[in-house]
């Protein structure tokens, strides 16, 4: 059977940048790898046949005979043949992309410190006005004495001679070449002779340590602020991790909020809702504003102050203030509060509401159909 077009196997066309052939074959032989088809012949000879393309394209010069003199530059005598290539020219895409394959998982071994979380609790006008908070944890840091380095004062890391310093090993087994972490230095690329006394090789030791942290005004419940660098020191001379503050904000006794908008309910007398009336109110800032109460405000009745809410994360604006009218119905009356009373009902059942009339017209109505 004639060999399919390399260029058509990979799907590329013959301007393809080598990038692009070799993002083409990664897609290939992630789809048609043996470990992941499991027997499949026809996949098996997919991958053979993507990866005899990928071979002969990704390098300039086998690609330029090609694109002169087909696949008869790499056949008879004076030629190379897909059987003869060796499979370390397929390292640099392997290293990429083998840890996906279900067989032959390579391990990525890091000596990255841990990333740390630490929870903050403020409440809503430190929210408002924005802080600098010290925060004060126990983690592990570099070692004082080896500078992380885990080798005792005087001595160094030595490079690790199973693995050539490179903390993982290759096999090869058939036609594949298996890549692990390395079993004498677990990963490092370096062994340690004479260990640090002080951290006993880790590099790292366990102390407090405190950090002033700038909390942005408007943050709200479940901020995150990152602390690059500032969480746990990496093992044997690795990068630390980070540290991750989460904000959550105390309860209020007047306030409620929703984003950037403030919310609270004004309690007035059903006399100043009736009459009408002028109120200072409070608000966020630890200022006054003053609102008017028309007469005949309704129960539940809503006003809005704007800018008078919450400022927006990183942003130059800032929320509203929604105050809903609460009107109190007293429970209990002196003497003179119930004849006044008794003395407006009257009056009131010579001329009544409108809105109530209306309803017990319509009630009666409703009690005569049915």
């Amino acid at each position: 059977m004639a060999k399919r077009d390399y260029y058509d196997v990979l799907g590329v066309t013959k301007s393809a940048s080598k990038d692009e052939i070799k993002k083409a074959y990664r897609k290939l032989a992630l789809k048609y790898h043996p470990d992941k088809t499991k027997g499949d012949k026809s996949s098996e000879e997919k991958f053979k046949e993507a990866s005899e393309a990928y071979h002969i394209l990704s390098d300039e010069k086998r690609k330029t005979n090609y694109d002169q003199f087909g696949h008869a530059a790499f056949e008879g005598a004076g030629g190379q043949g897909f059987g003869g290539f060796d499979t370390s020219s397929f390292s640099d895409i392997f290293e990429d992309f083998f840890s996906d394959f279900g067989g032959g998982q390579t391990r990525r071994s890091s000596n990255r410190g841990n990333d740390l979380r630490y929870d903050v609790n403020i409440n809503l006008e430190e929210a408002y006005r924005g802080l600098e908070k010290n925060v004060k944890y126990t983690t592990y840091k570099k070692c004082s004495s080896c500078l992380g380095s885990g080798a005792a004062k005087g001595s160094k890391p030595i490079k690790c001679n199973y693995c050539s310093g490179r903390g993982k090993v290759r096999t090869n087994q058939g036609f594949f070449t298996i890549q692990q972490t390395c079993p004498q230095c677990n990963g490092y690329g370096e062994t340690i002779g004479d260990p640090c006394k002080v951290c006993s090789g880790n590099g790292k030791t366990q102390g407090s340590e405190n950090v002033t942290v700038k909390i942005p005004k408007g943050v709200d419940d479940g901020t995150r602020i990152r602390l690059s660098g500032k969480g746990e020191a990496g093992s044997k001379g690795g990068s630390s991790g980070d540290l991750y503050l989460f904000i959550s904000i105390n309860n209020h006794n007047i306030f409620k909020r929703s984003e950037e908008n403030l919310y609270y309910e004004l309690p007035i007398s059903f006399s100043n809702a009736a009459l009408g009336t002028t109120v200072e109110v409070p608000s966020i800032d630890g200022g006054k504003s003053k609102i008017k109460i028309p007469a005949g405000t309704q129960h539940g009745k809503q006003f809005r102050l704007k800018g008078k809410g919450m400022p927006a994360l990183r942003r130059s604006i800032f929320g509203d203030l929604y105050i809903r009218v609460i009107t109190q119905v007293p429970s209990s009356l002196s003497k003179r509060q119930k004849e006044i009373l008794e003395e407006f009902n009257e009056i009131e059942t010579n001329k009544p509401d409108p809105v109530i009339k209306s309803f017990f017209e319509k009630a009666k109505k409703f009690w005569k159909s049915s």
